[in-house]
């Protein structure tokens, strides 16, 4: 089985951030989602509309954090015709990828009905892994569910009370 321990924060008002190793445009649509800490997503995600892929995720009941995955390559035509099907808003946003160490940082810059959401995401290897936080980073946002994308499918930052 696929799992997937990822931690998410908001930058710190104001931080600038380093020079992006590399920068993915990325749109997603969700075919299915389930409602809950368990629900499971179906999810087809285009990179640089280079690539495509098919995601399965379901969180833990326990903690965000700790999710399983499964990801398969699409081809990039089916993911467009699955894309339209999608009864959920699309998730589109802008990746910088900035290595720290051995850390890889996906920085992520929402756009369309997300616009104004940046959220810094760190995958890693096991629940207990202690991780030295860049002075850019605030918040911690694991464990809040609207900072999913799958939350932002359904309900856009744009909608938020800010």
């Amino acid at each position: 089985m696929g799992v997937e321990i990822e931690r998410k924060f908001l930058l710190k008002p104001g931080a600038s951030l380093p020079e992006s190793d590399e920068v993915l445009n990325i749109q997603q649509s969700y075919v299915a989602k389930g409602e809950g800490r368990e629900g499971t997503s179906v999810r087809v995600r285009l990179v640089n509309m280079e690539e495509a892929f098919l995601t399965i995720k379901q969180a833990s009941r326990e903690n965000l954090a700790v999710r399983s995955e499964f990801e398969y390559p699409i081809p990039v035509e089916d993911a467009l015709e699955i894309m339209a099907l999608s009864p959920f808003t699309k998730v589109v946003k802008q990746r910088h990828i900035i290595m720290i160490g051995e850390n890889k940082w996906e920085v992520d810059f929402f756009l369309e009905d997300n616009e104004g959401l940046i959220v810094a995401e760190l995958e890693l290897p096991s629940v207990d892994t202690e991780v030295e936080l860049p002075e850019w980073i605030g918040e911690e946002v694991t464990n809040d569910k609207r900072y999913l994308n799958n939350y932002l499918a359904v309900h856009p930052y744009s909608t938020w009370n800010n």
